[in-house]
């Protein structure tokens, strides 16, 4: 592959160019790049030149709602975190110009370490190891949770006061914006989330897409880095365990494009996780039902928006033409929650 080969979304030329011109040395040949398989939002590149190896973050190639894809937030919280014991890529670029891929983007180190997206994966490495990893998976989270946004320099990352309801109305936006079918309860689950609001604890920086998908796991099982800060901000950290909780459960759909890992022999079931995150934590996870059922309701949207993407042919990557058949199943399942909850 030459620098001419360029993946979709990804002129390796102009990246050469801009690399250059903004961090001179860095990079000392030919770039050759390629699409990680397995994000459905944003586009994610590994690249080297031969000698280094880099990782290219952009917006998808079409369709871009508002605030949902900022390079500038994850190239942010990236820099503040990184110093802490949280494990990060450290942040190497960011470029607002719009002019050199086409839409914003950053550079960040390539850190080595497996992604477990499915159970058949983890169940390679043993019950005893995927235990261990899904554990620690808690681990890093409480130690995310515990740190002091103030002191990342993420003070003004996010507004945590009346968090919950505008989550509530930001993804019913988001959700408007990708609407073009008839989405059977949808709208139940959304006021039933709304009028069943749990009380906020103690605000911290929430990753917004936490799961072991989301993870590079070392050969010693241990995490070495979060990756997808997409969503990050200021808000209520149950809403990263409840997605968690969510990501531990099988999912209601058989041989789905979304995966989780919760079939491997040795995965912790879901009660154990909220009983280490709030040990751990010492935070009140009783309500993890509600942040459990709004997780559902916000995956639902987020597949809803992807499936509009894939209608208009503005999707890279395989089993896009599938994700529009998980979205009712979300949807009955978050209702199920809330229901049992009651």
């Amino acid at each position: 592959m030459t620098t001419t080969d360029n993946p979709p979304g990804l002129d390796l030329e102009r990246l050469r160019a801009y690399v250059d011109r903004e961090r001179p040395g860095l990079v000392t040949g030919p770039l050759t790049g390629r699409l990680i398989e397995g994000g459905r939002s944003n586009l994610t590149y590994a690249v080297t030149d031969g000698v280094s190896r880099w990782v290219v973050r952009r917006p998808p190639l079409g369709h871009v709602l508002a605030t949902a894809h900022d390079m500038g937030r994850e190239f942010t919280v990236l820099t503040g975190l990184h110093p802490t014991p949280v494990p990060v890529p450290r942040p190497l670029l960011l470029c607002r110009d719009e002019t050199v891929l086409g839409a914003p983007f950053y550079v960040m180190e390539h850190v080595d370490g497996t992604p477990y997206r499915t159970a058949a994966q983890l169940a390679q490495i043993g019950p005893e190891r995927t235990r261990e990893v899904v554990l620690g998976l808690v681990d890093t989270l409480v130690d995310l949770h515990a740190v002091d946004p103030a002191g990342a320099g993420l003070s003004d990352f996010g507004r945590p006061e009346g968090f919950l309801e505008r989550q509530l109305r930001r993804w019913d936006k988001q959700l408007a914006a990708s609407r073009n079918r008839e989405l059977p309860g949808i709208d139940e689950l959304r006021d039933g989330l709304a009028t069943r609001l749990p009380a906020s604890g103690a605000p911290t920086v929430v990753h917004g897409d936490y799961r072991l998908d989301n993870v590079l796991v070392g050969p010693d099982g241990r995490i070495r880095a979060v990756l997808d800060w997409e969503m990050s901000t200021l808000g209520d950290p149950l809403t990263d365990l409840g997605l968690l909780v969510m990501y531990s459960e099988r999912l209601p759909v058989e041989d789905s494009p979304v995966a989780t890992t919760s079939g491997a022999p040795g995965h912790p079931e879901p009660a154990e996780l909220v009983a280490r995150y709030a040990e751990r934590s010492g935070r009140d996870a009783s309500a993890v039902a509600w942040y459990t059922a709004f997780a559902y309701f916000k995956l639902a949207v987020i597949l809803e928006g992807i499936h509009y993407r894939f209608t208009l042919g503005q999707t890279v990557g395989a089993g896009f033409d599938r994700i529009g058949t998980l979205v009712p199943a979300f949807i009955d399942r978050g209702l199920t929650i809330l229901s049992e909850k009651d």
